[in-house]
């Protein structure tokens, strides 16, 4: 019993697109606690680039032929479009497998909830990979507001932009947000998760959402106004097509500010063939640290490191251990149910709101 408790958690990644590719197989590769086994695509060039990369884990081409093997894995890794997410998890989760998530969790909040109360009727691990948890500036951000050096935060300004006129996946281009299209979906499960994680409840919530690309058919520039029940504003901003960029991140507090420039560097250490094992993965070079101070008086602040392999290790010890899940799948659910009131233009209330569980 002993040997099988410490065997490899048997790992099958669903999709290799930049999901499957970048995020997920490079840390289930390189961790010890993992063995990838089993890598799903229809794409025929997207196959041969994992056959080559994985050459121990086997490469098929559908779902159903995976579930035909259920019971070879553990662990069933979902990187697919939004919409597949709900269908291929509910499968996962009645073939006896855990389930990993990656954003935005489902299409609708119902959605994640039903996945929630399967999982736990079925004494399941059902978590959904919000990776930005573990961005080496967040991090940093993080351990300032806990710490206590900015004062009281005041105001939060976190960034997702940059100038990509053509959209480069093909689903992107054609899902509408009824879908899980658009860049509320894409990054503002990223931007809304980390603001609750820092700041707690949202009290009130409004967005500006627009649909610049010609042919565009979901929102490409979204911009969310938060106000925290603790008393911070928080301005989130997502555009696919800024000309020029602002600051990653800027939070003002009462004794300190903090403004930092340029997109955490791992997952472009990853496109690139980086691996999670390299000993600068995660490491930010000085001249893109952030600065610490009040107008006047600022000094760099070194950025911690960051480390999306985190996740892959605190689930290894939730499913060997029973310690909690790297994240609530809750958590998640309270992300798309803000969303959802955001597309149907409907001005979050406290009363509304279900996110409660945010940690300071």
């Amino acid at each position: 019993m002993a040997d099988a408790e410490q065997r490899p958690i048997r790992a099958a990644v669903v999709g290799f697109g930049v999901s499957g590719r970048v995020f997920h197989s490079p840390f289930l590769a390189a961790d010890r606690a993992y063995s990838l086994d089993l890598i799903v695509t229809g794409d025929p060039e997207r196959a041969s680039e994992a056959a080559k990369r994985y050459p121990s884990a086997s490469v098929i081409g559908s779902v159903d032929e995976m579930f035909d093997r259920a019971d070879d894995f553990d662990l069933v890794v979902i990187g697919t479009p939004p919409a597949t997410h709900a269908d291929i998890a509910t499968a996962a989760l009645e073939a006896g497998l855990d389930v990993v998530v990656d954003k935005p969790f489902t299409v609708t909040s119902q959605e994640g909830r039903d996945l929630i109360a399967r999982a736990e009727r079925l004494g399941r691990r059902l978590t959904v990979f919000q990776n930005r948890r573990w961005d080496g500036d967040f991090l940093t951000i993080r351990d300032l507001v806990r710490t206590g050096r900015l004062g009281a935060v005041r105001r939060f300004e976190s960034r997702f932009e940059w100038h990509r006129p053509e959209i480069r996946a093909s689903w992107k281009a054609e899902a509408t947000a009824a879908q899980g299209g658009g860049i509320l979906f894409d990054l503002g499960t990223h931007l809304i998760d980390q603001a609750v994680q820092l700041f707690g409840p949202i009290a009130e919530a409004s967005a500006e959402l627009a649909v610049n690309r010609p042919a565009g058919v979901a929102d490409d520039d979204a911009f969310v106004a938060v106000r925290h029940a603790s008393g911070t504003i928080s301005h989130l901003s997502m555009n696919s097509l800024a000309a020029q960029f602002g600051p990653r991140f800027r939070v003002l507090g009462s004794e300190s500010g903090y403004t930092s420039y340029g997109l955490d560097g791992q997952e472009a250490a990853l496109a690139a063939g980086a691996s999670p094992t390299d000993d600068d993965y995660g490491v930010t070079p000085p001249e893109r640290w952030g600065v610490l101070g009040v107008e006047g008086s600022l000094a760099p602040l070194p950025t911690l490191r960051g480390d999306y392999g985190a996740f892959y290790r605190a689930l290894a010890d939730s499913i060997r251990s029973g310690a909690p899940l790297p994240v609530d799948p809750a958590d998640s659910v309270a992300v798309l149910e803000l969303i959802e009131c955001l597309h149907a233009e409907t001005p979050l209330r406290r009363h509304d709101s279900h996110l409660n569980e945010g940690q300071r």
